[in-house]
């Protein structure tokens, strides 16, 4: 999966927006405002950090050498996915899935409301 797939699969989602808040080699998305998932531009190969929850997140650690506890972030609730070939881009795109849904189930009930269905 190349970084132009799995920017316009993100942004494919509802009310996604893209940002760079840690500077230009780091491609942040979110959901209502909340992070989901951030794209390393500078990395070779590719890969990026996705929310996750926890107990899967170690499960899935351990399952894929290509997923490694969050780089930077807190090592409970995010996963590092290196794309190298490794994982299939519909495996990769289940991630991203998990990861935006995980943000949605924890905004307020009247804004997750509006993003389902």
């Amino acid at each position: 999966m190349h970084i132009e797939t799995l920017r316009a699969y993100c942004l494919s989602k509802k009310t996604v927006t893209e940002d760079f808040p840690f500077g230009e080699a780091t491609l942040v998305f979110r959901v209502k405002g909340k992070i989901f998932l951030l794209v390393a531009l500078d990395a070779d190969p590719l890969q990026f950090n996705a929310k996750c929850n926890p107990e899967k997140a170690i499960e899935l650690r351990e399952a894929y050498p290509a997923i490694r506890p969050g780089y930077h972030m807190n090592k409970k609730h995010w996963n590092t996915v290196v794309i190298d070939g490794s994982i299939s881009s519909t495996f990769i795109k289940e991630m991203i899935d998990d990861a935006y849904d995980l943000i949605v189930q924890s905004l307020p009930k009247k804004v997750r409301d509006g993003l389902q269905g």
